[in-house]
């Protein structure tokens, strides 16, 4: 039999290891027992790539194999980290993007007076409070951070058995930095409105002396010694680090290997991903804020399935120093609040250049103002994607006939997903239309506007080709084998296929994606802020692009919401039904944060979604 190491050895010097043919090759020889690459072998493979080559090329190709095998394995033996990026660097600038290069003073919201006369006996009462009641209760000494802390220790340490959002308590850490925060705050050393708020860690933020297991099997007792950069700048915020919280292997979905984080409207289902802890545990009162993580989805989702307000910043705003690598071109990092406010103080503390990301806008500054008069921004709407779904019904005479039993019912239990999914974008649809009569009678003139087309969807092999090669020692050493999840959707064999896509095919998609860039850029320019449906296609776009996203409960479906598609525990298809949230999506310009901001902070204090709360002792 050929050694599978000759034979890589082989394939790479034919120049064919970003293509089809490895794969295809190695089958062929394993299943003919063969002790070398034939011409046939080339000219299969050659059919199935449908790569086109000559008589004489394929001859010439047999004769020079192993020209170029050398470099291969001398880069592997580097053992390159998933923390080194590549020499390319991504930016979303296009021409014609302005931001703010000057800072100015924050402005936040006038001090709240909800607790004006002392904070209540139980401070469990306090315990879904925004960032900006917490930040004056801490600030007047009406509350200690001491006191916070341990609340929100306690409340982790109740509530994580029931949904799984804590992967390590940094008690230690925590309670050493609000004795710290009380005594700064009594010497009249005040840092700010996050000083001595205990805030929660999606565990792909390296933090020194505690574990960074990013949600995965096969990494639960890695240590990481350095603090990211995001967890440094709340350190010197004064916030207090209460927990480092779980998100889905290797940043997809809500299954760790610990388990499945639940949502805390309905603890039969997952809470999403991939910051499936910070949008729990934010949601069910168990910190004061999150971090989470976006590269096409993970802040978008959970915050949509549990409730919360989630910031998913302009690319390259907040620097990913410390923090898993997924896509280096797509990786965001941003808050997880109950409020849109929160996310501003948040996002205040967190955004800039740190000198080692290479992608953050040095000159970009980001400015709070709470009374920035959001009437005169001018908003869009993508007018079709609030419209009924207009896509075509596939034929049934196009699909294959099923014919024995086990087809029978894979066709029958994907048709009642296809029709559940239909019920309850039908029924969410009402929650869309308010949205958009709401921001009328607010004043908001709403222009129609419509995205460019282009093949999004192609483009994501971008992503899945920079993920590939983030945990290619993974894959090639076998380990992907000890990730949990391990279905046709899931990294391991993605990380698989995403290895035989052609180098120069995602050159093309980058190329595809700049022209993109540069229509959509076209289309902001007219906007300070479009207002989306959260799981529209607007979310593949702007993941591609760049532009910010602000996601906020958009109502709660009622007793007359259609059931999930399926009620087992924690299944794929449990999803929406009676008592759980819907969401809205805000949409701005790269670096437009502020404006953003304020738009949907007008929003949100005209609707009061986000101050309803599951009731978790029910």
């Amino acid at each position: 039999m050929l050694d599978r190491r000759d034979f890589m050895k082989t394939c790479s010097g034919m120049g064919l290891a970003g293509t089809l043919f490895p794969g295809v090759l190695w089958a062929q020889a394993q299943a003919q027992g063969a002790k070398k690459i034939t011409r046939e072998m080339i000219e299969n493979a050659a059919a199935i790539a449908d790569v086109p080559i000559g008589d004489d090329y394929k001859e010439m190709m047999l004769e020079n194999l192993n020209d170029q095998a050398k470099g291969y394995e001398e880069i592997y033996k580097l053992h390159i980290p998933n923390s080194v990026e590549p020499a390319l660097i991504f930016s979303p600038v296009v021409s014609g993007t302005k931001y703010e290069t000057e800072k100015w003073p924050m402005k936040m919201s006038a001090a709240p007076k909800t607790w004006s006369r002392g904070v209540p006996k139980n401070l469990d009462d306090l315990a879904f409070a925004s960032v900006r009641e917490l930040a004056e209760l801490v600030r007047t000494k009406k509350i200690s951070s001491i006191a916070l802390t341990e609340m929100y220790l306690e409340r982790l340490k109740k509530y994580d058995p029931t949904l799984k959002f804590v992967v390590t308590l940094t008690e230690e850490r925590a309670r050493a930095q609000a004795k710290k925060a009380d005594e700064e705050i009594a010497a009249g050393k005040y840092r700010g409105p996050l000083h001595g708020l205990p805030w929660g860690a999606k565990d792909l933020l390296a933090t020194k002396g505690y574990r960074t297991t990013w949600g995965a099997a096969g990494f639960e007792t890695q240590m990481i010694e350095q603090d990211a950069t995001v967890v440094k700048r709340l350190d010197k915020a004064g916030a207090v680090l209460v927990a480092k919280l779980t998100l889905g292997a290797l940043a997809q979905g809500d299954v760790w290997f610990g388990g499945v984080t639940r949502n805390p409207w309905n603890t039969n289902q997952g809470s999403s991903g991939s910051s499936a802890g910070p949008a729990s545990a934010t949601a069910a009162g168990c910190v004061a804020f999150s971090i989470g993580s976006e590269t096409l989805g993970s802040i978008s989702s959970p915050s949509t399935r549990c409730g919360c307000t989630g910031l998913r910043p302009t690319f390259g705003f907040v620097p990913r120093t410390g923090a898993m690598a997924l896509s280096w071109s797509m990786d965001k990092l941003g808050p997880i609040c109950r409020s849109v406010e929160d996310c501003a103080l948040v996002l205040d503390a967190i955004y800039g250049p740190d000198g080692k990301d290479r992608t953050v806008e040095r000159d970009a500054k980001f400015n709070w103002n709470a009374d920035l008069d959001w009437r005169h921004l001018r908003v869009g709407y993508l007018k079709k994607d609030f419209e009924p779904s207009q896509e075509p019904q596939q034929p049934e005479a196009e699909e294959k006939p099923a014919t024995t039993p086990e087809e029978i019912k894979k066709r029958e239990e994907a048709n009642k997903r296809r029709e559940a999914r239909r019920v309850r974008i039908a029924y969410d649809r009402k929650f869309n239309d308010a949205s958009l009569e709401k921001l009328r009678a607010m004043g908001v003139n709403l222009a129609p506007v419509e995205m460019p087309k282009f093949p999004y969807d192609a483009m994501v092999m971008i992503l899945e080709s920079e993920a590939a090669a983030a945990f290619d020692e993974l894959t090639r050493t076998g380990r992907d084998k000890l990730l949990t999840e391990q279905g046709p959707d899931d990294w391991p064999n993605t990380f698989r296929y995403a290895r035989f896509f052609p180098a120069v095919e995602y050159i093309q998609a980058s190329r595809a994606r700049r022209l993109a860039m540069d229509a959509v850029g076209k289309v902001f320019a007219d906007f300070d802020v479009i207002v989306a449906p959260t799981f529209s296609q607007q979310l593949v776009i702007t993941n591609l692009t760049g532009h910010p996203a602000l996601i906020l409960p958009n109502g709660f479906r009622g007793p007359d919401a259609p059931p999930p598609a399926s009620l087992a525990d924690g299944a794929d298809d449990n999803v929406g039904g009676p008592g759980t949230p819907s969401s809205l999506t805000f949409l701005g310009n790269l670096y437009g944060e502020a404006k953003l901001l304020a738009l949907a902070r007008a929003y949100q204090e005209a609707t009061g979604f986000h101050k309803l709360h599951p009731k978790l002792d029910d």
